[in-house]
């Protein structure tokens, strides 16, 4: 499968994402790099700092930005903090780097999705992620 199927971002790290969409969503999880960091290595176990911007595959429904709030988050990655998309994804790529991600529902929330969010069961989740630093 060639990366045409995933979306278009604007791959300039710390700046406000911008994503076109084209297309039916890749099957499984897909993950490009953007820009590739020059810092250390995300490793599983690590804390890592992250801006992120996520949209439901299609749309320009927006569930989730720090980059909107202007406030980065942190958490433990590869560890089950996150959902298992992320998990899979960040690690082994560098501080530094853009990431987008294509997380199917299996990788995401699952059949419930979050209601509240406006995040459906079936829906396709795609992630830009600015990774900021990693301890």
């Amino acid at each position: 499968m060639s990366d045409q199927s995933m979306p278009k971002v604007n791959a300039v790290f710390g700046a406000t994402p911008e994503v076109e969409f084209q297309g039916a969503a890749p099957q499984g999880l897909r993950t490009v790099e953007l820009v590739e960091g020059d810092g250390p290595v995300v490793r599983k176990g690590d804390t890592v700092t992250v801006n992120y911007h996520g949209l439901i595959w299609g749309t320009d429904k927006v569930f989730d930005s720090s980059f909107e709030r202007h406030q980065p988050a942190s958490f433990g990655i590869g560890v089950g903090q996150v959902i298992r998309g992320w998990d899979q994804s960040v690690p082994g790529h560098n501080v530094g780097s853009r990431l987008v991600v294509s997380i199917p529902p299996e990788y995401g929330y699952g059949s419930r999705g979050v209601p509240q969010a406006g995040i459906g069961g079936d829906d396709t989740l795609v992630f830009v992620i600015d990774i900021i630093s990693t301890r």
